[in-house]
């Protein structure tokens, strides 16, 4: 009797403890999801009925203010500016930082530990601190006003992050493998595309989220090196929507709800991978 009434009350509390757990990720989930729901019916609202019922459902759903703000406002013009530096900028990325991380972990050289704190450094230093010399050099290079100049940035401060990421993944990687694909005849390149790369995959995922987002999301160095209306980015394009007396709501949040839309598809892709990269490690 004493044994079943134990065990009974041992179950009790583990549902109870479990509850709660549930709740709270559901609450979690909740906070999370309720201010992009919210956006998104905002912005087809009218700017009027957003100050009225910021809660509640549109009266009248409005789906020209996505006609308005793709065309008119000329945001499909700064969707191409963002999606081309972005992509330029995580190919270049991936490729230099996956090399650049196969030197460090694979090799054995006398400066390796130096090289890899040289890239550890990208990650203790922001780039926003060398504004000054950042602009500096790319006035003298004539890069102003371009794409290449902010792409070159995001590459510099895409590096360090990359390298950290995969030379660690690289460095689990079983020696023997290599030694296999050396008998088969591969070269150094070989074994770097067709063995390493393929291998992780899970890590580049997991990379190419964390650095994807802040480069589409960046809204600094595109203001700085950017002046052409015509080369401006998402971010920089929503600052139109502010005006210096009034704030049209509405389209900005229509702008929000189409700025968001990339990063969420791409990490509906490549979620399976990112989370295998974040728990990559945990269990041996």
């Amino acid at each position: 009797m004493i044994i079943d009434f134990t065990y009974g009350k041992e179950r009790w509390d583990k549902n109870i403890v479990l509850g709660i757990v549930h709740f709270l990720m559901v609450f979690y989930v909740v906070l999370i999801f309720y201010p992009l729901f919210n956006m998104i019916i905002s912005s087809l609202k009218t700017t009027r009925e957003i100050f009225q019922n910021p809660f509640g459902l549109p009266q009248k759903a409005l789906f020209e203010n996505y006609r308005t703000v793709w065309i008119d406002r000329g945001f499909g013009l700064y969707f191409k500016n963002s999606f081309t530096v972005t992509a330029i900028a995580m190919v270049f990325v991936i490729l230099f930082g996956s090399m650049a991380a196969y030197g460090v972990s694979r090799y054995k050289y006398r400066l390796r530990t130096w090289i890899y704190m040289l890239f550890l450094s990208g990650i203790m230093l922001p780039l926003k601190v060398a504004i000054i010399p950042l602009f500096l050099i790319v006035k003298n290079l004539r890069l102003m006003d371009t794409h290449i100049s902010i792409i070159m940035i995001f590459i510099a401060m895409g590096l360090p992050s990359t390298v950290f990421i995969l030379s660690g993944f690289m460095k689990t990687i079983p020696i023997d493998l290599e030694y296999a694909a050396r008998i088969d005849g591969c070269n150094d390149w070989a074994i770097y595309r067709r063995i390493i790369m393929p291998v992780t995959k899970s890590a580049i995922a997991l990379v190419t989220i964390y650095n994807a987002v802040p480069i589409w999301n960046d809204f600094f160095f595109p203001l700085v090196f950017i002046q052409s209306n015509r080369l401006k980015t998402l971010p920089v394009g929503l600052s139109t929507f502010f005006g210096q007396f009034s704030t049209n709501w509405s389209l900005l949040f229509t702008g929000l709800a189409i700025a968001i839309l990339p990063m969420l598809i791409l990490y509906m892709f490549m979620s399976k991978y990112f989370i295998r990269g974040m728990t990559a490690g945990a269990i041996k």
